[in-house]
């Protein structure tokens, strides 16, 4: 129902022209009601479960109502072994069968014991897959997200520095008009504004991308219209020790590929029952009818209940069933291959995201001091380009370094969260 008030809230702004703030937790609940990978998803779980029944095991009978019946004319000419003879001319006979029958399979080694527990696996699988799903979607949306945002905050930047370049023309102007200085510094004061402001208008176009770039995992147009919030929240703390346990017991990846093994080991044991013999009962319940217009039978009718077995031993099958356990043995080395080359991988994953997150705290913590010696370090150059006391080549300099000190402390701020977000996955943190 948010979700719903949130999309009826983005149509009602759009059409007045404003656009509706969207959180980060909004996105989230939205890109899992509509993305269509996770739609996809959800479908391959409720087939698993669909399929997941004691009659798709064989456990069940079989049972089906049959009918059929013809009608025949033909000139019958018989001759008996006594010399007589029988003439009939277009004689008419209707045959009617019907009937209900029953198959079961009573026995088949076990066999279908072991399928039913495989459909469960399968379905178990269906759901950890569905889940790991949900967290690369999740994590898709917050980077995805949180680039928005770090755009909008490059933006700010940028019309911040504009707002000083602004400032430096008019103490250029009125220095050039007082003859304390050089034309050609009041064209480069006056170059560097036409860049910046050049640099934030492509910075909106980027912005631009970005929310589109975000609504294909929203499943939204590509031109909804929506705001983000201002900041990357970074107030996220970790305990190495205590991922590093949860990720054996936590992480999808690990979970599916175990459950892989289950059912290749499953799958196995069923090839193994297919050396058990196979007993069935088979019963029904019959009628029958014959109808001539001539002859010394006229009518014949039969009806009543039936009720037979079968028995079934697999001797010799050119050696498939052998075959079929060799092939199912080896598929179960390697789905133990797969977990233990997955587990080297995701262990390597969380250890470099760990590293990550810890470097990405330090380099943030030294950025945001730098940030502020170089907006102070500016301020000061234009205070003395004010007073005639440097250069304006000192106070182009100063704004080099405060927009790239800017950029540094942003990108550092985006890939914390990155870093916090892939963590939270690798776990499987929803």
């Amino acid at each position: 129902m948010k979700t719903i008030f949130f999309l009826l809230f983005i149509t009602i702004y759009s059409i007045t022209g404003a656009q509706a703030l969207l959180t980060v937790d909004d996105a989230v609940k939205i890109a899992l009601k509509n993305n269509y990978g996770i739609l996809i998803a959800r479908n391959d779980v409720t087939i698993s479960k669909t399929n997941n029944t004691i009659g798709n095991a064989g456990m069940l009978p079989n049972i089906s109502v049959i009918a059929n019946g013809n009608y025949e004319l033909n000139n019958i000419h018989q001759t008996l072994t006594g010399g007589t003879e029988t003439n009939y001319s277009a004689l008419s006979t209707q045959n009617l069968n019907a009937g209900a029958e029953l198959s079961w399979t009573l026995f088949d080694g076990g066999k279908m014991f072991v399928t039913k527990s495989k459909l469960n696996e399968i379905e178990g699988l269906g759901e950890i897959q569905y889940k790991d799903k949900v967290l690369q979607t999740q994590y898709d949306v917050i980077s995805a997200y949180y680039d928005v945002v770090r755009q909008k905050q490059q933006l700010r930047s940028i019309n911040e520095i504009i707002h000083y370049n602004t400032e430096l023309v008019k103490i250029m102007q009125i220095s050039y008009n007082g003859g304390s200085i050089l034309k050609t510094n009041l064209l480069q004061a006056k170059i560097d504004l036409n860049v910046y402001t050049e640099d934030s208008i492509i910075q909106q176009y980027t912005i631009d991308a970005a929310k589109k770039y975000l609504n294909t995992f929203l499943g939204l147009k590509a031109d909804s219209s929506f705001e983000v919030s201002d900041s990357i929240p970074l107030n996220y703390s970790i305990n190495k020790s205590d991922f590093i346990q949860k990720l054996n017991s936590s992480n999808t990846s690990l979970l599916s590929y175990q459950k892989q093994i289950d059912i290749a080991r499953l799958i196995l044991k069923e090839y193994s029952k297919l050396r058990y013999p196979l007993l069935n009962l088979n019963a029904g319940y019959y009628l029958s009818q014959t109808n001539n217009s001539a002859g010394s039978v006229l009518k014949n009718q039969a009806i009543g209940p039936q009720i037979g077995g079968s028995i079934s031993i697999p001797l010799y099958q050119s050696g498939n069933i052998q075959r079929q356990i060799n092939v199912a043995k080896i598929e179960v080395e390697s789905a133990e291959f797969n977990l233990e080359n997955v587990k080297l991988q995701i262990t390597t994953d969380l250890l470099n995201a760990l590293t990550e997150f810890e470097n990405q705290q330090h380099l943030l913590i030294i950025e945001r001091d730098n940030k502020e010696l170089t907006k102070e370090y500016l301020e000061i150059s234009i205070q003395r380009l004010k007073l005639g006391q440097t250069t304006s080549l000192e106070v182009h300099q100063a704004q080099e370094n405060y927009v790239q000190s800017c950029t540094r402390l942003i990108n550092f701020e985006y890939n914390l969260k990155i870093a916090e977000t892939k963590l939270k996955q690798l776990i499987a943190i929803l």
